[in-house]
């Protein structure tokens, strides 16, 4: 039964593709004999317009009486007319008279009528003359000038009726949708004809906005210019705008933003121009247009960094990534496999994820050497096992339990992972000959009121301490923090050769929260409104500073290149933003309205959060770098073996899974204060 089952379905199939060329053919013998049909008819018609012209132009001449014509005048038109009939036709061919699709006539088809009618008539002024009598001047005037016009209106009335039909069933149709064009220049105008001018879309153009006063009161393809972003409410209130198209490629972040912000408040469906390129290319289409995005909401411009730099650091070097498969970790390996490193390792605990970016990075790079490897930062004999066989010379150090409340009810899982998986990967890379360790940090370090804070706090300081022991000479002073003592042993031979020339650089990279990343707000607002709500957020009053994943990686490259040990980088990322107005940005983005289709519930502030991050401790100055957007926290001072003698204790309770975890991170770290919400 099933082989005759898929026999029955394979001779369907085939029935049906051979229907299609069959259909095709008919389809074209359809077209082919409808056209002739248009041709012998307007073929027709030009006989009858080109002798209608002229004999009308004779019957002008004798005052519209037939009996008054003078039978010499009669004799020769009517003689003459089969061979100027026959020239016509060969002249009208030639020039391609009726070849051209007329529903879309234009300039080109207007010269060539003029061309054809002024041939024609030359020759039969002379023909005419030469042969058989010298006509009256109004003949062969008014003759010309009625053969033009007949010609004329054959062939532009069918274009000149559908351009009229269609206004008038657009203006009639009251549900045809209406869009508002932002922005009145070179990709606004193309946008309008596009879309004013298409066959697959009944939208149409009611009206443009432009901040520019000089456009106000003018019109582009009979659409009004109707004033600046003020008017944009009233307009679409006017007009009845169902979406709104913002054309302004070469606009400010900041502008863009309160534009899209205003635009937010009429309820339309928003689209956005991507960048100049599309406008350079001429690829500035109603189809190019995308969905206005959550970072268009920013209010900043994009970091544009000169990657030249990391270029030459990256090339032909072997490069390792914890965290390889997360959402940073990802990206950071993307980045890296464009600068042609001589190998990339990416390292990940999660299969998944690390499968994932590999599928990807072979298919796009088949060049590429990459190894990608299971196992956890906290594992120090598989730590110095990747180090001892691949010797990465730079390290970008991803991996890291980032979720806030989960730590607080984990927070010695926080500490293993974070504080001491840092340690024991730096230590590795430092006995390793690794020439960069950057870490990747977070502002939630900064006064911290949680353990994932605190925790990436102790990371910084790790990274501290190495760098101000490498630089004293004393990395041999560095404890060897691991729960297999003896086997992971830098200094097996007891010769103290593995801590002479070290030159680890180590770094730290600061930053906010990132758009799309796991476990970030948006894309659990996205899932909330998919069920229609209610999306919740902790406090109407909670804000963050947001930036995007290539954002965040540029300045991790980056921060590799600007290093001399001990840094931490901070992006200015502008001004934060409220969770809340983030939220109501998203429902109305998705097409609904906040508060009324999609409810937004405020659940209190979690363990451990707070209602702002900080980039930087009130102690720590900044130094600029090359990018004004860059900058370099300057470390606190804190005494060092103290704290590595610290780590020993603190480690010790985190494998043992005390309860007293928490006192012991707020002995090391001075500003951790945890907070006391429920």
């Amino acid at each position: 039964m099933g082989n005759l089952s898929e026999q029955q379905e394979m001779m369907g199939k085939k029935i049906v593709e051979d229907e299609k060329p069959k259909r095709s053919l008919v389809g074209d013998r359809r077209n082919r004999r409808n056209n002739r049909i248009i041709l012998f008819m307007l073929m027709i018609y030009d006989i009858i317009a080109v002798n209608l012209s002229y004999f009308l132009a004779l019957l002008l001449r004798f005052d519209l009486k037939y009996t008054k014509i003078d039978q010499t005048y009669l004799d020769a038109f009517k003689q003459s007319a089969p061979i100027y009939t026959v020239f016509c036709i060969i002249v009208f061919m030639l020039l391609k008279l009726y070849r051209s699709i007329w529903r879309f006539a234009s300039y080109i088809e207007l010269m060539r009528i003029m061309t054809a009618c002024f041939i024609t008539t030359a020759f039969n002024c002379i023909f005419v003359t030469v042969a058989f009598v010298r006509m009256p001047l109004v003949y062969y005037v008014f003759g010309a000038i009625l053969q033009c016009v007949f010609l004329l209106v054959a062939r532009f009335s069918y274009r000149l009726f559908l351009v009229i039909y269609e206004a008038k069933l657009k203006s009639k149709v009251k549900d045809v949708p209406k869009i508002m064009i932002i922005g009145a220049g070179s990709a606004g105008q193309m946008i309008l004809r596009d879309i004013n001018r298409s066959d697959y879309t009944d939208e149409r153009v009611a009206c443009v906005i432009d901040d520019d006063e000089s456009k106000w009161g003018r019109y582009i393809e009979e659409v009004p210019v109707v004033g600046g972003r003020d008017e944009i409410m009233a307009a679409a209130k006017k007009y009845g705008i169902s979406k709104i198209y913002i054309a302004l490629p070469s606009a400010s972040a900041a502008d863009k933003r309160d534009i899209i912000n205003i635009c937010q408040e009429t309820g339309c469906v928003l689209k956005n121009l991507p960048g100049m390129y599309q406008l350079v290319l001429g690829q500035v289409t109603a189809s190019q247009m995308r969905n206005v995005a959550i970072e268009d909401l920013l209010g900043r411009e994009p970091i544009k960094a000169d990657m030249t730099d990391v270029f030459n650091f990256i090339a032909g070097k072997t490069v390792l990534v914890t965290g390889g498969g997360g959402s940073i970790g990802s990206e950071l390996c993307r980045q890296i496999a464009k600068h042609n490193p001589k190998r990339l390792i990416i390292f990940d605990i999660y299969e998944n994820n690390a499968y994932a970016i590999q599928l990807e990075l072979r298919e796009k790079y088949p060049n590429l050497k990459l190894e990608t490897l299971i196992g956890s930062v906290r594992d120090s004999r598989k730590i110095f096992q990747v180090f001892q066989k691949y010797r990465p010379e730079i390290v970008y150090h991803a991996a890291a339990h980032k979720h806030v409340p989960l730590m607080e009810d984990s927070p010695c899982e926080a500490i293993k992972n974070n504080a001491i998986g840092t340690y024991k990967t730096a230590y590795a890379a430092m006995t390793n000959g690794c020439e960069r360790f950057v870490l990747i940090s977070t502002d939630k370090a900064v006064n911290p009121t949680n353990i994932m804070g605190a925790s990436k706090r102790l990371c910084e300081m790790v990274i501290q301490s190495f760098d101000a022991k490498i630089k004293a000479g004393k990395a041999n002073e560095i404890p060897q923090l691991f729960t297999h003592e003896g086997v992971e042993n830098a200094d097996k031979e007891g010769t103290g050769n593995v801590y002479k020339n070290i030159k680890t650089q180590f770094v730290a990279v600061r930053f906010g929260n990132v758009l799309g990343s796991n476990g970030s707000v948006i894309p659990i607002f996205k899932s909330q409104i998919e069920k229609g709500g209610p999306v919740t957020v902790t406090h109407p009053d909670i804000i963050r500073y947001f930036m995007t994943i290539p954002e965040a990686v540029s300045l991790v490259l980056l921060a590799g290149t600007y290093a001399n040990g001990g840094e931490i980088f901070v992006l200015d990322m502008g001004s934060p933003v409220k969770i809340a107005d983030l939220a109501r940005n998203l429902i109305r983005l998705s097409g609904y309205k906040p508060d009324v289709d999609i409810k937004i519930e405020y659940t209190g502030l979690r363990p451990g959060e707070k209602l702002f991050e900080e980039k930087l401790m009130a102690e720590e100055g900044l130094k600029k770098t090359d990018n004004d957007l860059i900058h370099i926290g300057q470390p606190i001072p804190f005494e060092t073996d103290e704290f590595l003698g610290g780590l020993g204790k603190l480690m010790e309770l985190a494998y043992e899974n005390k309860d007293g975890i928490k006192e012991q991170v707020q002995k090391m770290v001075s500003t951790y204060h945890p907070a006391e919400n429920k």
